[in-house]
């Protein structure tokens, strides 16, 4: 399985802006769908968006649509998360995960795996 390493969270005023890279070793992920995924104290995790392989097809949760942007360069293994107009509601540890399990048409937390550390971001209001 792939090594991934999430990285660029911090502590941002409500308002401000963060990227978020999330660094694959071991292996290249140029074939697979990844996803960010992020957890506040009390709840359960929530997927957050999710993009393919190739980068032409990208998902969004509600709650971040319209703020958030999922990218890829499969040349560097590496995955970002463009958070914009961040909202204390935000403030969660971010993990991103390989989707290994591709045969259903849809995305769900279930199909994924090698996942990360997570980095904290934090929202202050």
């Amino acid at each position: 399985q792939v090594q991934l390493v999430e990285s660029g969270g911090g502590l941002v005023q409500a308002g401000g802006s963060l990227r978020l890279s999330c660094a694959a070793s071991g292996r290249t992920i140029s074939n697979y769908a990844m996803g960010w995924f992020r957890r506040s104290p009390g709840k359960e995790r929530e997927n957050v968006a999710f993009i393919n392989s190739s980068g032409s097809s990208t998902y969004y949760a509600d709650s971040v649509k319209g703020r958030f942007t999922i990218s890829r360069d499969n040349a560097k293994n590496t995955v970002y998360l463009q958070m914009n107009s961040l909202k204390p509601e935000d403030t969660a540890v971010y993990t991103c995960a390989v989707r290994y399990i591709s045969t259903a048409y849809y995305y769900n937390e279930a199909q994924f795996g090698s996942w990360g550390q997570g980095t904290q971001v934090t929202v202050s209001s």
